[in-house]
């Protein structure tokens, strides 16, 4: 008889195949550990409490949140290895598609895990304050996961319970009720988590984190009022700030993404070790790199001079210059270079220059070569030196940081109406100011449009690469506009021509994901989104 895999016979049955370490998940298998043998002392109630934190998102491995960028306008990805992130912007994804089976199974095994902990945790001899805690950090995690789920595939089950294997007939909810649901829980776990850890804790969930989960899920919803009152919760905490280097001179938003400044305020919900491998992904292959991640000229183009305008708004003749040299004269938005490497930069070595567009036989970071850029460009962000010579290493990854609130609040209060509350421009210049670029202009920013305008490219400027600009373009309508037609890469210098790295197609359809075919054949009850 053919096995069949869902949602409960992936959290039932795909962790009998787990190492030792990791059998109290499930009392499935009868010669594994049972919960009479392991709910018994605090150590076993963190190490399960830990399993559950294993689906917190990475930016180069795991759940690969950076290589989201590839599903937007500001990145292409190859390397399907990695998965295969690429059909997707050619709208060739389907009910097999791996990335979506992987994160709806990797999701709901979190979910599963969770709601193992809540039901078994009383058993544990420990002290009930701690306890407390952990069934906070628990269930936070848990409405995490289903949020994960939710902006992904829309409808979806609500999942409390650690269901069996015979339960196998979930339906989907709708998604506002998930929405509440989450909301929910995120609300309570704020209520009762810690404001902040001790420091060999900090990668804990905490009830900022919660607050900023809350911002995220309420603006993809267009909740305004509520992503603008968790928004203000976190500000208010006094507990984040934005980093600045102790050292004079030292580019503090470069420093945010090194060993340097691994150790900031300003992170909110973090992943540790979660850009062990970026080396390995996103750097040059000529340095020791590969690369896999590729960004767009979209995206170099958001970028803005240091006069506060972006090339596009100084006319034809000063874009084409800028698409020729990106950084021309050192003019640009300081987190253009700490962001993206471009053609004719050296890198580390004054006598390494990327040269893409040089079709020498022996050049490994020409345009299109295995483990070489696909558009002329390189992601920077999360590059360290240190990590070229082991090709890896420890760098955690931001999954949430202080700067993403202060931009949500003000494009939260726009839209509420209220686009003269000084709050935004002053939290807009701190974000700018720190990055190295002048206030707002305010005597052209003077309107709700013009705002949202700023606060849009802000956001991509601040945030490129981290994985919200595929939410980003959803929620704000845009994606249909910036997700058909050709893509463009970095501009030959010689020629003054862009390389075209291909075609992209996107229709109503491909809104939300394909719900996987394990799921659809093997759950009656489990119905399909519209168009797969």
């Amino acid at each position: 008889m053919k096995m069949k895999f869902n949602i409960t016979m992936i959290l039932g049955l795909i962790l009998l195949c787990s190492s030792a370490c990791k059998k109290f998940l499930t009392h499935d298998n009868p010669s594994g550990v049972t919960d009479e043998e392991w709910w018994k002392t605090e150590s076993h109630a963190y190490s399960a409490l830990g399993s559950i934190y294993a689906g917190v998102p990475a930016g180069s491995s795991g759940r690969n949140v950076m290589f989201w960028s590839g599903l937007s306008d500001e990145a292409v990805c190859r390397g399907d290895f990695r998965g295969n992130y690429d059909i997707y912007t050619r709208g060739l994804q389907n009910p097999t598609w791996d990335v979506a089976e992987w994160i709806w199974r990797d999701d709901y095994i979190d979910v599963r895990r969770a709601c193992r902990f809540l039901e078994n945790v009383d058993k544990c001899f420990m002290d009930d304050q701690l306890r407390t805690r952990m069934k906070y950090e628990a269930r936070a995690l848990r409405a995490f996961y289903h949020m994960e789920i939710m902006l992904f595939f829309g409808d979806i089950p609500i999942v409390t319970k650690s269901v069996t294997p015979l339960e196998n007939h979930l339906k989907r909810d709708p998604a506002e009720k998930v929405y509440e649901f989450i909301l929910s829980e995120l609300k309570a776990c704020a209520e009762n988590l810690p404001k902040e850890y001790d420091s060999d804790e900090t990668w804990r969930i905490s009830a900022g984190a919660c607050n900023a989960l809350i911002v995220r899920l309420a603006l993809f919803f267009h909740h305004y009022d509520v992503a603008r009152d968790a928004a203000a919760k976190i500000i208010g905490t006094g507990v984040y700030k934005l980093h600045r280097s102790e050292k004079a001179g030292v580019n503090s938003y470069a420093e945010l993404f090194s060993y340097t400044g691994e150790l900031n305020k300003e992170r909110i919900f973090f992943k540790a070790n979660g850009c062990d491998n970026a080396w390995t992904t996103f750097a040059p292959y000529g340095i020791g790199g590969e690369t896999y991640v590729s960004p767009t000229a979209q995206v170099v183009d958001n970028f803005e001079t240091k006069q506060g305008k972006t090339p596009a708004e100084l006319g034809a003749d000063s874009v084409a210059v800028y698409r020729k040299d990106p950084n021309y004269k050192n003019n640009r938005d300081p987190r253009l270079a700490v962001s993206v490497l471009y053609p004719g930069q050296s890198y580390l070595d004054a006598n390494y220059i990327l040269s893409p567009f040089d079709n020498s036989t022996n050049n490994t970071d020409k345009i299109g070569v295995q483990k070489s850029t696909a558009t002329g460009y390189w992601i920077r962000k999360y590059l360290d030196p240190r990590d070229r010579q082991g090709r890896g290493g420890s760098l955690d990854f931001m999954y949430i940081r202080y700067s993403e609130i202060l931009l949500s609040y003000a494009e939260a209060v726009i839209e509420l109406g209220n686009w003269q509350d000084p709050l935004i421009i002053q939290y807009l210049n701190d974000v700018r100011t720190r990055a190295g670029m002048p206030v707002v202009d305010q005597q052209r920013y003077n309107s709700a449009a013009t705002l949202r305008q700023l606060v849009r490219r802000e956001r991509q400027a601040e945030l490129a690469f981290e994985g919200q600009r595929y939410f980003d373009i959803r929620r704000w309508g845009l994606v249909k506009q910036v997700m058909n037609g050709q893509v463009f890469g970095a501009t030959n210098p010689e020629t003054g021509v862009a390389v075209k790295v291909q075609d992209r197609s996107y229709i109503d359809r491909d809104y939300l994901w394909p719900i996987p075919e394990k799921e659809m054949l093997s759950n009656p009850e489990m119905t399909q989104n519209p168009g797969y």
